[in-house]
This record gives C-alpha cells, structure tokens and sequence, in this order.
C-alpha cells in the first residue's frame, strides 16, 4: 500500500475512533440524565448518539476491507467497500431524518389531544443538550476536513451523522426555550426541520455513491489537472482515449499518448513512466495509471 493510503487510513482510523468514544460517552450521560429528569426528547438524542458508534463502525469496516491490496479476484483493488459503507451510512441518516419528523408529529398529535403542554426541561437536561452540541460539532468539523483532504466518502458520510446528532440535540435547546415562552411544539417543529435536513444529505449522499457505481468520471478540477500534467510535457504531442473513473478514494486513468515516432522504445517508455510519476506526484488522491505509447504519425491522430 503507498505511504499516502497509510497516512490517509491513519487519520481516518484515529478521527472516527475518537468519535466512537464520544458517542459512548454522550449517549450514555443522555440517556441516563434524560430518564432521570423526564426528558422523552434528551433520551431519544441518546439512542441517536448511539446509532452514531455503528456508522463509526461501519467507516472502521469499509478502511479495513477497502484498504486491502488487490489480488486475483479483485484486481482493481477493494474501494468500492468503502462507497457501499457510505451509502449505507446514508441510509441509516435517512432513517434517522424519518424516525425525528414522524416522532415529531406524533408528539403534535399527542398534544393536541391531551391538551397539556410538555413540561419544562431541568437545567441539568439543558446543560447536557449544550455540550452535545459543542462536542458534536467539533467533531464534525474535524471528521470533514479530514474526510476532504482524504476524499474518503464513508468519513464524509459519518460526519454529516455527527452534525446531525448536533442538529437533534439543538432541537432540544429550541424546545425548551420554546415551551419556556409558553410555544409547547417549539421542539417538534424544530424537530421536523432538522429531520428534512437530515434526509436531503443522506440524499445526496446516496446520490455520490449511485454516480460512482455508474463508473462516473473524476470531476472537472480533477480532469483539468491532469489534462494540464499532459500539456506541461513537451514530448507528447498528442492524447486521445483519456478515461477515468473513481473507485473508493482512488482515481484509475488509462489514455493513449503520441510520441515522436522516431524514438526509440526506451525512450518512448521514459516518456510514459515520467508522465505516470507527475500524475502520481501531483494529485492528492491515489492514482492507478495505464499510458498506451503510440507514433504521431496521421493515421494514428484522432
């Protein structure tokens, strides 16, 4: 494996353990001081906090098996475990989003045919809520700068999980002032927002992963780059069949390139191994490379 997929898997590993322990730590301290104190809104952020260390685990899973080297049933490497534990990720943020509208709603209703306001969170409930906000959201920023540097889609995933653990604590906080101020649905209706947030990024998320099983090309800053690697070298004088697609985190580009038909094989081959080094060198994501030399000559031009 390069030393940068080692680094990279490094950060990932050290980030989501870290916030495997903060998950088990809130969701504990939620669930027990929302029972104590009554609070039927701090417990479920708990149990949300709680589905936050499975989608750590699945991260932890998806580096596992997708960092392995390839062999002869998976020649172009095992990436794709990584995208499947993005996507599933995804689908457990949906579920989530879906689980807080419809727990919003019936609480609405329950409201409305009791006709008795919810009852004023304790300090102590309010206090716990704040601090999973501030815990969650440093977490997640740390989760997504480490996510975008090692363009690993699962990690990205998992930190919109803790941003959205943050966002349902934040509901907390809004519901209680809200019932404070005499307003009893402050807290679902904050609810229900959130939730809707949730489910439009577990959307895109899914959205990402569909684009990359469909053998998507790189994006348009990648292409440029390495359509620029191409033009900085003097002796190509020509590239056609350029084609990339994403797997995991890397990026698999094949092309051909037309060289001065004079050249030796040896040179000819110094060429391509130059150009596969600069592409290695100059783009952060791990890169898989097949160069095709050809002669420039007219009917080899496209």
């Amino acid at each position: 494996m390069p030393q940068t997929r080692r680094q990279d898997d490094a950060s990932i590993r050290r980030v989501t353990l870290h916030g495997m322990w903060i998950n088990a730590v809130l969701s504990a301290v939620k669930i027990i001081v929302g029972a104590l104190a009554g609070s039927l809104a701090l417990v479920a952020d708990g149990f949300h906090s709680l589905s936050d260390m499975a989608t750590d685990a699945s991260v932890m899973l998806g580096i596992y098996f997708g960092g392995k080297e390839p062999d002869s049933t998976h020649p172009y490497g095992h990436g794709r475990i990584e995208t499947f534990s993005a996507a599933f990720i995804a689908v457990v943020l949906a579920v989530v989003g879906g689980a807080m509208i419809y727990k919003a709603g019936i609480e609405i209703a329950k409201t409305h045919a009791s006709g008795q306001a919810k009852p004023a969170h304790s300090v102590v409930v309010l206090a716990v809520a704040l601090v999973s906000v501030i815990a969650k959201e440093l977490l997640y920023q740390w989760t997504r700068r480490v996510a975008v540097r090692t363009h690993s889609a699962a990690l990205y995933a998992n930190a919109w999980h803790h941003r959205s653990d943050a966002f349902s604590s934040v509901a907390v906080l809004i519901g209680a002032a809200a019932v404070q101020w005499g307003y009893p649905h402050g807290d679902h209706l904050a609810a229900i927002g959130v939730g809707l947030m949730i489910i439009l990024v577990a959307v895109q998320i899914i959205s990402g992963c569909f684009h990359e099983f469909a053998e998507r090309a790189v994006d348009d800053r990648t292409l440029a780059q390495i359509e620029g690697i191409l033009k900085a070298d003097g002796r190509i004088r020509q590239w056609h069949r350029l084609r990339t697609r994403s797997v995991g985190r890397e990026i698999f580009i094949d092309l051909h390139i037309l060289v001065d038909p004079t050249l030796n094989i040896a040179d000819a081959h110094q060429i391509s191994d130059q150009l596969e080094i600069c592409l290695h060198e100059q783009i952060v994501r791990p890169v898989n490379v097949v160069v095709h030399v050809e002669p420039d000559t007219p009917e080899m031009r496209k």
